[in-house]
């Protein structure tokens, strides 16, 4: 029985492959035609955590509430590599359009590293489209809040109405803006907390997985919202 395998560029997922000679411990290496990364087959690795498709499973269960130690013993590869993987991601979210008729607005707390080091994001979410527009990390006071505005007018997002709870920073910021305030207004932001809390394990309100190392955290949150703009989580 004849097996055929196709094999792609890990880079480029070109099937424009040529031979490129041997490896020293005798595997063939391949050259990809069109971008040049030079590889080995995933039929001839031994280790797992060197295969091309693993890369987009490891991005993924991060935000289905699997931790860092958790993937690695499930996938059997090291922890280094998780986090190698998590580390050099490079997932952004961007506006979907320029203008939106009513986006809410709220803060979300976690912590790094202990407890009691609390980590405040506050963002901008859109309830029709359950998209979450724009977000920035700080203290929970009005400069981040004021950090937030700028970031909308930077991208240039423009909206008819703002919807946010009483605290005051919300409504000092907000005070030049068709401002709604009140919990019946920001119904659609408090479910996304929720769905948060629930998508991504450092953010659990009782657990003792959070992270060592704040570029980690905000990582595992970057990848969240690049997943939930696009309907994945």
């Amino acid at each position: 029985m004849q097996i055929t395998i196709t094999i792609h560029c890990p880079d480029c997922q070109s099937t424009k492959i040529k031979r490129n000679g041997w490896k020293l411990y005798g595997t063939q290496n391949y050259l990809c035609r069109k971008c040049g990364r030079q590889f080995i087959g995933d039929h001839a690795l031994k280790y797992k955590g060197c295969h091309s498709s693993l890369t987009r499973k490891l991005l993924l269960m991060p935000v289905r509430g699997i931790g860092i130690r958790d993937i690695a013993e499930i996938e059997k590869i090291s922890i280094k590599k998780v986090l190698s993987v998590l580390v050099h991601s490079r997932h952004m979210i961007r506006p979907g359009q320029p203008y939106y008729e009513c986006l809410e607005t709220d803060e979300f707390w976690t912590y790094v590293e202990k407890k009691n080091r609390k980590v405040w994001l506050i963002y901008a979410y859109h309830r029709e489209t359950g998209e979450i527009v724009a977000f920035v990390w700080g203290k929970r006071d009005l400069k981040t809040v004021n950090g937030l505005k700028k970031k909308l007018s930077d991208s240039g997002v423009s909206y008819g109405s703002i919807a946010t709870d009483e605290w005051d920073s919300f409504v000092s910021a907000f005070k030049d803006t068709n401002h709604l305030i009140g919990k019946r207004y920001t119904v659609g932001i408090e479910g996304n907390n929720c769905r948060l809390r629930h998508r991504i394990r450092r953010a659990f309100r009782k657990t003792c997985c959070f992270s060592k190392k704040l570029v980690n955290h905000l990582k595992t949150f970057n990848l969240t919202f690049f997943y939930i703009n696009f309907g994945f989580v």
